[in-house]
């Protein structure tokens, strides 16, 4: 009978309750605490806290669990300042004191490169934060509903179709802000109707606001679902009187039945099709659709790392893979003898090219291509980089792409990374050949879990 009594408390069931010590903080800002050895995951949980949670999703390897009380509270909870934080998706750490988030952020880095390295002691550094980490967002892209009747816009609820109506928002620039609502207003005071995603009718499904930090420039994006919006020139005239610091209004005209916000096609309402940001020295012409760093302050510092990192002399040919639309890759050029970018996406070589005519870069170039195809190619005919500097999407480098750096050898590698564990990962496996030196973790988005880092890798 005890044996079989033991195999049982091992399992957890949906519906059981439980009290938890919370160890650390997950790579979405849930708290993890394990009960009989399994890891559980309990959301707005943190670390030193006792809670009494109650279990929602149980699988073989580990558990979710709902909070229902905290027994002890750990000293960095605080109040979330935020009225709807705990309906909208948009932050996850709004509970947690900011000095707190950021060793957090920091120790996070430090247990995925335990878990895929094999290091005791990974060189994570301390978290480089912001001074004030509100509105540092420079750009607001909220989806457009109706709520009982009225027009309502703001982001989805997590892992649901609930729409949150979003009047303001802490983490936002106010400009970004400012130009939604009055978007909003004027378009349900015309009568312009909003795309109704089940009968698949209406118009407007995404309001866009952009604001460049460093010249006060903003823009409208009005993603519809149709070519035609009804009423188009009292709206323009509407937006123009009630926002006369906007200096474009752009129509993205996006038909598909898809999770994407943009569609292929952009049209200029009135005004200049893209607004002028600065980003240290360099300057940008951001159009409706180019990507840009959503927080300004911080992307400085995160570059300047990557500098730090790349320890440049003058002398150097650097490559710059998932280049983007080049402000890595620019941001080394005057400090390298060649910044050579690669980029799958054929707009967004467009867009560097057209940046490092710009800035005068001479000595930048950016191609369209994979990384792992023309590294090597440039390799055999002779252009061997010195510094490789990689900023892939979340999901990590591309296996044929670790290879291919294997085989070409640079003399350092500097990694920047958007998740922690495809970092660890990645890093696990270049250590074959490279030592891993250094790593500096930089919040980009505060009050949320993400977090970026700037890694150097030496050949052995």
């Amino acid at each position: 009978m005890k044996s079989y009594q033991k195999e049982q408390d091992v399992s957890i069931r949906v519906g059981q309750q439980m009290t938890l010590t919370i160890k650390s903080l997950g790579i979405n800002g849930e708290g993890i605490g394990y009960f009989k050895r399994k890891i559980v995951f309990v959301d707005r949980a943190l670390p030193g806290e006792v809670v009494h949670a109650k279990v929602t999703e149980a699988k073989e390897k580990y558990a979710v669990a709902k909070l229902l009380r905290v027994v002890e509270k750990s000293p960095s909870r605080i109040q979330p300042p935020c009225p709807v934080y705990e309906e909208c998706g948009g932050c996850s750490l709004q509970h947690m004191e900011y000095q707190a988030q950021l060793a957090s952020k920091q120790e996070i880095v430090v247990e995925s490169l335990r878990k895929y390295t094999r290091l005791n002691n990974p060189p994570v550094a301390p978290t480089i934060g912001m001074d004030n980490p509100w509105a540092y967002r420079n750009k607001a892209q909220f989806q457009v509903g109706k709520q009982n009747g009225k027009l309502i816009a703001g982001l989805y609820q997590t892992g649901s179709h609930k729409l949150v109506n979003l009047e303001g928002c802490q983490v936002q620039h106010e400009a970004t802000t400012q130009i939604v609502q009055a978007a909003k207003q004027i378009v349900e005071e015309l009568g312009i109707p909003v795309y109704d995603e089940k009968k698949r009718t209406g118009v407007i499904r995404t309001i866009v606001a952009r604001v460049a930090f460093a010249t006060g420039e903003t823009q409208l994006t009005l993603v519809t679902a149709t070519r035609e919006i009804p009423r188009v020139k009292e709206l323009i005239l509407e937006l123009r009187t009630r926002l006369p610091q906007l200096v474009g209004i752009a129509q993205n005209v996006n038909t598909q039945k898809t999770s994407l916000v943009f569609g292929e096609q952009t049209i200029s309402l009135w005004g200049q099709p893209s607004i002028a940001e600065q980003l240290g020295e360099l300057s940008f012409d951001l159009s409706a659709r180019a990507f840009f760093q959503l927080n300004p302050e911080q992307t400085q510092k995160l570059y300047n790392e990557v500098k730090a990192a790349a320890g440049l002399t003058g002398n150097e040919l650097v490559l710059d893979l998932y280049c983007g639309t080049g402000t890595i890759g620019l941001w080394l050029a005057p400090y390298a003898k060649e910044v050579r970018g690669i980029e799958l996406i054929p707009e967004a070589v467009e867009d560097a090219n057209r940046n490092a005519q710009r800035n005068n870069a001479s000595n930048a170039s950016f191609h369209v291509g994979r990384a792992e195809v023309l590294m090597p190619k440039w390799a055999k005919q002779g252009t061997r980089p010195d510094v490789v500097v990689v900023d892939p999407p979340r999901t990590g480098l591309d296996d044929a792409l670790i290879h291919s750096l294997l085989d070409v050898k640079p003399k350092k590698i500097v990694y920047v990374s958007c998740n922690p564990s495809t970092l660890a990962k990645d890093i696990g496996k270049l250590m074959q050949r490279y030592e891993l030196v250094s790593v500096q973790p930089v919040d980009m988005f505060p009050h949320t879990a993400h977090v970026e880092s700037v890694s150097l890798l030496v050949k052995k």
